[in-house]
């Protein structure tokens, strides 16, 4: 599989970002603002990307699913994610797998609920896994993600090539259109596209002052002052291209037909 991109060091710092078992903003809550009124309550949902576990968790013990089946494509964060669904007591509602890149390992129409929160960033076909996604959803089903887009279909700005260099991760990003003709193509009714830009140029802020204060020096006691400083610069490149829109973090929403 290569490198992992989300190795002990990078897992610990993006907990102490955003809270222990998320590897994206926001939490519990920004779980719950996507999820909106949808009621998963006795749902089988797929996770697409589960990283440390911490959503899985809330969509189980917050949410009520009946089940939640949880892929990423890396062992790093899968043992994270173990360890915390073992200390909530949800090993016989949450079954979390490694998978490799490509076609979901799934037979059709087996999930109520897809799910995926600022992962498929790392998936640069879009029509390919809307695919996927309408394939192992069951009729009626819900697809219900946030990722981080970019705002246009052009070549990224100078600003923007150097947020995603300093991230050093393999960000796939496609715009809100991309998308939106991805879910189309694929079959899917009701598509909605939601940005969060707004929300989430306050909430960086927010954390670049917890990065630089004490949230950094927590932070530094588990993962060194150096990487801690690197962060700071990542998020120093980030609000920037949040500020003009080139970096928009969005809900997307989709019905299978049933």
């Amino acid at each position: 599989m290569g490198t992992e991109h989300y190795p002990d060091r990078m897992v610990s710092m993006l907990q102490a970002i955003w809270g222990e078992g998320f590897l994206s903003p926001g939490g519990r809550a920004e779980v719950a603002r996507l999820i909106g009124t949808t009621n998963l309550s006795g749902a089988a949902v797929l996770d697409i990307g589960c990283g440390a576990g911490g959503i899985d968790v809330a969509l189980a013990e917050a949410h009520h699913a009946a089940h939640v089946t949880g892929i990423d494509v890396e062992d790093t964060v899968l043992r994270h994610a173990r360890a915390l669904v073992a200390r909530h007591g949800l090993t016989a509602r949450i079954g979390l797998a490694k998978v490799a890149p490509g076609p979901l390992p799934f037979p059709p129409a087996c999930f109520d609920v897809v799910f995926s929160k600022d992962s498929i960033v790392h998936i640069p076909d879009k029509h390919a896994l809307m695919a996927e996604v309408v394939r192992v959803l069951k009729p009626g089903g819900r697809f219900i993600a946030s990722d981080w887009l970019i705002g246009h279909d052009d070549a990224p700005s100078p600003a923007m090539e150097a947020y995603i260099a300093a991230e050093g991760l393999d960000f796939g990003m496609a715009s809100p259109a991309r998308y939106r003709d991805a879910m189309v193509a694929a079959g899917f009714v009701d598509i909605m596209t939601t940005s969060r830009n707004l929300w989430y140029r306050e909430a960086a802020r927010d954390e670049l002052a917890r990065l630089q204060g004490a949230g950094g020096v927590a932070a530094a006691a588990i993962v060194g002052q150096d990487y801690v400083r690197h962060n700071i610069g990542i998020w120093e490149k980030m609000i920037p291209v949040l500020d003009t829109g080139e970096h928009c973090p969005t809900h997307l929403h989709a019905r299978k037909p049933g």
